[in-house]
């Protein structure tokens, strides 16, 4: 897998409040809170600077403590694209500098993947790159928690939902409690995009797309930029948003590197 040319920075989103998990960043995973061990992550990836994004003191203190750099961000941000453009501005990047979305809760993503990322942005000309992973289980396809994206021939996204997409014309409703088209690709939350398209998202009015289906990434398809799309290099867990999922992680990160 190629690597990128070119200096790239990866930005960490980290919010303290979450209504399912409250101060999810700084939930315990081994030897470090898990923002941490993301943060550990990005800088394994040969980023130029490895930024952690949040709008908590609390996850600022501890940040610094372990060296981290750091931006306090305002609170009021909708999301986390509008707080990493942020850290973009106070930083003085470039429009044409990449930057990765690493999310503070995906604390597992492979460093090659964040580097294939940043690559194929670099090499695509889009002005925003993403990731998917091929479906193989039907009951994920049908499941409205798991993103589908379609692409065309040259890897671009053509749509992103939360319906099963695309759907054979001729299934009944029977057989698509069975089916499983190929192909069919599952949307991986992870982005690179450039600082001067983080200008543009921030300025435009959310989408009507992208209200209907709470993906923000429609905005950015919405008002006609290009999103690259490539299947991951290796294998991405997926992210903490339960107190399950973190208790599966924790048991999981003592096995592997206990």
């Amino acid at each position: 897998m190629p690597n990128p040319s070119g200096p790239f920075h990866i930005v960490i989103p980290a919010r303290y409040g979450s209504s399912r998990l409250p101060g999810k960043p700084l939930a315990p995973l081994g030897d470090a809170p898990m923002v941490i061990q993301a943060w550990r992550r990005g800088c394994a990836a040969g980023a130029e600077s490895v930024v952690i994004a949040t709008d908590d003191a609390r996850i600022e203190g501890v940040a610094r403590d372990f060296g981290a750099e750091v931006v306090l961000t305002d609170p009021n941000h909708p999301s986390g694209t509008d707080r990493i453009e942020e850290v973009s501005r106070v930083r003085g990047w470039e429009d044409d500098a990449i930057v990765v979305n690493l999310q503070g809760d995906e604390p597992c993503v492979p460093a090659a993947v964040l580097r294939q990322v940043a690559a194929n942005l670099e090499r695509s000309g889009a002005a925003m790159a993403t990731l998917c992973e091929a479906i193989t289980r039907p009951e994920a396809f049908r499941d409205p928690n798991i993103v589908k994206v379609v692409m065309d021939e040259a890897g671009a996204a053509l749509y992103f939902s939360r319906a099963p997409i695309p759907w054979p014309r001729d299934l009944t409703a029977v057989e698509g409690e069975r089916a499983l088209p190929a192909p069919c690709w599952r949307h991986l939350g992870l982005y690179a995009y450039r600082v001067g398209l983080l200008r543009r998202f921030v300025a435009w009015a959310p989408a009507t797309l992208e209200r209907l289906e709470a993906l923000e990434q429609l905005r950015v398809l919405a008002y006609g930029e290009r999103i690259h799309v490539a299947e991951a290099c290796e294998a991405v867990p997926g992210g903490v948003d339960t107190p399950e999922d973190l208790a599966r992680l924790q048991e999981s990160w003592v096995g592997e590197n206990g």
